[in-house]
């Protein structure tokens, strides 16, 4: 079995060429952002305020997520709903961000992260992995590319989900929950101190995917 985590900030790519990474090794794509997306979300429809930690930390007994893994795609599911299609939206995003600043809901989807992890060669992306949820990872990756370039994939990725929104209010979150992620107390986004940095910002998919097929090649000698 081979554990690979990637890690970096958003609008770097890191889903996209996890599930690359996963389709051509032929192993799982666990997306870990995702579950606290779909914690976020909950705390959105259950009208909780992002700064009302302690009313977070309670609804957390009221949840139940999961994943399933249907043709090589990965799908989350909250209390039973498939709820991939509304977890991107920009104002989940800033929940997620909040809500992942919580040690206890950091431990809520600890162990669901591992024992997927544990069961199966995967390849996990997120703001933490190498650090926090996969250390003994045999790859590690930080994936990073410019502000401009990453504000620049998210907004696309938004406006072909048919979100309403611009480019400079992308980039405006996206920099708000960069420094929120960096700076939290409970497992901060940074990179590892093994973890391999590939800056993207002048490459595209494929060769983004071949950079990182090398790096895995040359880790796994």
């Amino acid at each position: 079995m081979i554990k690979i985590a990637i890690d970096g900030p958003s609008g770097a790519g890191k889903s996209f060429l996890a599930k690359a990474i996963a389709q051509r090794l032929g192993i799982i794509h666990v997306d870990t952002g995702a579950l606290y997306r779909a914690v976020g979300l909950y705390m959105y429809r259950s009208g909780i305020s992002k700064t009302e930690s302690n009313s977070i930390i309670s609804a957390l007994k009221d949840i139940k997520i999961s994943l399933t893994f249907e043709n090589g795609s990965q799908y989350v599911v909250l209390n039973g709903e498939n709820v991939n299609n509304y977890i991107r939206e920009p104002q989940i995003s800033m929940y997620a961000s909040t809500v992942s600043a919580l040690p206890e809901v950091r431990a809520f989807l600890l162990e669901t992260q591992r024992s997927i992890a544990n069961n199966n060669s995967v390849v996990m992306d997120g703001r933490d992995i190498g650090t926090v949820i996969l250390p003994d990872a045999d790859v590690k990756i930080y994936l990073t590319a410019n502000d401009e370039s990453r504000a620049r994939r998210r907004f696309e990725e938004l406006s072909e989900k048919g979100v309403k929104t611009t480019l400079e209010d992308v980039l405006s979150d996206m920099s708000a929950r960069d420094k929120k992620d960096s700076t939290r107390a409970a497992a901060p986004a940074i990179p590892a101190l093994d973890a391999v940095f590939l800056d993207n910002s002048c490459l595209d998919r494929d060769e983004t995917l071949l950079a990182a097929l090398k790096i895995i090649e040359d880790k796994t000698k």
